[in-house]
């Protein structure tokens, strides 16, 4: 069940239970007693993150993130990335209100091209729920570092509110600002959909939290899996050249391999936006661009799924050109030797049969590029769950 707006709850206190009769004592083993296996961290929502955001001074920022997995603590992923002066957060709070701290403190600076990790807040974090987090920006910032399509309503204020149940003089952004991960403790690991703007969601229904990777989520968790899925979908983001962000590559280790528990990548659509630019590259350069992304993951002990490229006849940058060079490139994602260890064919779970370079019109969203809601459906459901093995 979806959209459960959560204010993290706090932890209950243990209590102790009646003393049992006496029993003789045990023989005397030489076995020690296990200390408790504290679980790992693991990601439930993440963001990719680029620069050209507009600028704060005084402002507190209320930002609503969805998760996946759920656990019953959490810690917070700030990030300076792209900015151009140092960052300071003069608070931070989760939910109303559970104050957030770095290294033992409430505040914290962050240099240009630095990110920054709270320290554990103790509460559960529900899963599959939306959670609301708080900023204080107390001095100038410069140009923000953000994800510019959220699509869901956040609100910037003024003054210092990050106590305020309700916000005062607020107005809505439609981007997440400073704001790169949440993790949890527990799970079975995460699984990252790294694509451009088909994965991060462009076109689906406002606030709804209905992207694939969304619906993913959906399938796992009926499915009795706890693997987090994490969205780092970029739009306009490109696997060749710099971009709306930076190119995959070079974003590749910040928004997949250094995410918390981290055991698979679903290589997406970055690849589309290279075959509609005005300097389109040629398919060899996709696929070895691609290759470099299937072997970074290997060693990083991440299994790569791979999807097929959409198809796009009728957008405004298609071309015959570009369609030869995804057709070159699905070849290549099918193939044995592609190195990928399963193929999520979003290709063929969208495409006309009649018309093989356009969607079927259903999964259209209107401008040929993007899926509707029943084409983002159709790819969640195009996932075989058993690639997922706990």
């Amino acid at each position: 069940m979806r959209r459960a707006v959560v204010f993290l709850l706090l932890l209950s206190a243990g209590c102790t239970a009646p003393e049992p009769p006496a029993r003789p004592a045990p023989p005397v083993s030489s076995v020690t007693p296990s200390a408790p296996v504290t679980p790992q961290w693991t990601g439930t929502w993440a963001a990719a993150v680029q620069g050209g955001g507009r600028a704060f001074d005084d402002h507190t920022l209320r930002q609503v993130v969805h998760t996946s997995i759920g656990g019953h603590a959490a810690r917070l992923h700030l990030t300076n990335e792209f900015g151009t002066r140092p960052l300071t957060i003069g608070s931070a709070g989760l939910g109303a209100y559970r104050a957030v701290t770095f290294g033992g403190r409430p505040s914290v600076t962050i240099p240009v091209g630095g990110s920054a990790v709270s320290d554990e807040v103790p509460f559960v974090v529900p899963a599959d729920a939306d959670v609301a987090v708080t900023l204080y920006l107390p001095a100038a910032t410069g140009p923000s570092t953000r994800h510019p399509v959220a699509s869901r309503r956040n609100w910037v204020a003024p003054g210092d509110q990050v106590l305020a149940t309700r916000l005062t003089g607020a107005r809505a952004e439609r981007s997440w600002y400073f704001l790169s991960g949440l993790d949890v403790r527990g799970g079975a690991g995460a699984v990252v959909a790294f694509g451009a703007s088909i994965t991060d969601g462009l076109g689906s229904p406002f606030g709804g939290d209905r992207r694939w990777p969304d619906l993913l989520f959906d399938r796992l968790r009926a499915s009795g899996r706890e693997i987090g899925v994490l969205n780092t979908g970029l739009s306009g983001n490109r696997l060749t050249a710099d971009e709306h962000g930076e190119r995959a590559p070079a974003r590749f280790d910040r928004d997949v391999l250094r995410r918390a528990g981290v055991r698979w990548v679903i290589i997406s659509d970055d690849a589309l936006n290279d075959l509609g630019a005005a300097d389109p590259p040629p398919a060899d350069r996709l696929i070895a661009g691609l290759r470099e992304l299937i072997t970074r993951a290997h060693a990083a002990g991440v299994r790569v799924i791979c999807s097929t490229l959409t198809p796009y006849e009728g957008a405004g940058y298609w071309t015959s050109g570009g369609e030869a060079g995804r057709a070159r490139v699905n070849t290549f994602l099918r193939s044995p030797g592609s190195g990928c260890d399963a193929v999520l064919d979003q290709d063929e779970a969208l495409r006309d049969p009649a018309r093989p370079a356009r969607f079927l019109r259903r999964y259209d969203s209107g401008d040929h590029l993007h899926p509707s809601a029943a084409g983002l459906q159709a790819i969640a459901d195009a996932v075989d769950l058993r690639w997922f093995v706990p």
